[in-house]
């Protein structure tokens, strides 16, 4: 069975889409697409017939370049008012069988049953550690006791958040699999055992919006969304020179620098402006530009972490379509302390950091399965082996999607 798995993440500026395989224990890029978004502003779904034909295009896209109708997917959905709340559960269990990962998902959904959603919708249950009798252990499945139990973050966001876009995918045709939020998907992009035992954050930058999430040893606990983004510097670029927001774009991603320092003062390069006429733009200048509103952004990124925590953090993870920019680093450690790192995306056959979301959380995906002991596959030769969980609630559209954890 190929193990093939499509993620999308609905921007602002673009929608992404990736298809994967799983092959041998490691991730293998089959294809990526980025298409033009319309009618999303800031997030969210403001024009749900615009959203529908650019995400249709997307999906036309990425199955032409696979080669196969891509119909399933991981959908990432806002996480806008997202809340994460520690949850415990135990249950009793035969100390002569040893722990088995059904075991793991009743300890998991006893301990979700004790937090009412009012008016919430259920994203993902992650766990943090659990407990055989009195011994603290990360992973139970195999071990032997008579009582498990669990400590958890539940992450839910408003149920709007997950029916929009829902509704959204149900209208082209397209099932989906699981839901998340970039949030999540971004730490599974980028974590390693070195994050065990840290408090860390991930912040991805945006066109519209910049996303910040808190993790504490490898699990996230807090996020916050800030209305700033790329958007402002091709905005100042546009501004200053007079060139259309398009022109202002390519010269971001492809001419300027992230820090007026590593620039040169004799490069140039020609375009039009809004008028029609020919100009020359020196990257020294512009790089100034481009420098001055990244880290306009990245000290509103700073203050609003502030805000989410008092604690030190040990490492900051900044990602996202401008860390790609040449420099940005260097940007980036004129606000932050040397904690930082840029998230890069470095799979063969893509390299650009806008897609750290998207492929986070197929390996997000992957890691539920593996907890979930389950097998799962997204490509239509056949039923899957792995049975759907039916929630005793009306709401079809939610009736099958995986990322509720628990099988009947």
């Amino acid at each position: 069975m190929k193990h093939i798995y499509a993620s999308l993440d609905i921007g602002s500026d673009s929608i992404k889409i990736a298809v994967c395989e799983l092959y041998q224990n490691k991730l293998n890029l089959l294809a990526a697409t980025s298409c033009k978004s319309e009618g999303i502003k800031r997030g969210l779904i403001a024009d749900f017939d615009l959203a529908c034909t650019a995400i249709s295009q997307a999906f036309e896209n990425i199955s032409e370049m696979v080669g196969f109708k891509v119909n399933k997917v991981i959908a990432s959905v806002p996480s806008y008012m997202a809340e994460y709340n520690i949850v415990k559960g135990s249950i009793d269990i035969n100390s002569n069988m040893p722990i088995t990962p059904n075991d793991v998902m009743k300890s998991l959904e006893k301990a979700i049953t004790s937090k009412k959603l009012d008016g919430r919708e259920m994203v993902t249950v992650l766990p943090i550690d659990f407990k055989i009798n009195d011994a603290v252990i990360k992973d139970p499945i195999g071990h032997r006791g008579n009582k498990l139990s669990t400590r958890a973050v539940l992450v839910t966001v408003p149920k709007k958040n997950v029916y929009s876009v829902l509704t959204l995918l149900e209208k082209i045709n397209v099932e989906v699999v699981d839901i998340s939020i970039n949030n999540i998907g971004d730490m599974y992009a980028f974590k390693n055992n070195n994050f065990d035992n840290m408090i860390s954050a991930v912040i991805n930058i945006g066109s519209d919006i910049t996303s910040l999430s808190l993790y504490s040893k490898n699990v996230i606990v807090k996020s916050s969304i800030i209305n700033v983004g790329s958007k402002l510097v091709d905005e100042e670029i546009s501004n200053y020179y007079k060139t259309d927001i398009t022109v202002s774009k390519k010269l971001k991603c492809k001419f300027a620098l992230a820090a007026k320092k590593n620039a040169s003062k004799s490069d140039y390069i020609e375009c039009k402006n809004i008028n029609g006429e020919k100009i020359k733009i020196n990257q020294s200048e512009i790089s100034e530009i481009v420098e001055y509103k990244i880290k306009d952004i990245l000290n509103s990124a700073k203050n609003e972490l502030n805000n989410l925590t008092s604690k030190k953090i040990d490492y900051i993870i900044i990602t996202g379509g401008m860390s790609n920019i040449t420099a940005f680093e260097l940007a980036a450690s004129d606000i932050f302390d040397k904690n930082i790192n840029i998230g890069s995306i470095k799979m063969i056959g893509i390299r650009d950091n806008k897609y750290s979301s998207v492929i986070g959380n197929i390996v997000y995906f992957i890691n539920k399965l593996k907890l979930k002991g389950q097998d799962y596959k997204m490509v239509d030769d056949g039923e899957s082996s792995v049975d759907s969980y039916t929630r005793s609630t009306p709401d079809s559209a939610l009736n099958k999607i995986f990322g509720y954890f628990f099988n009947d």
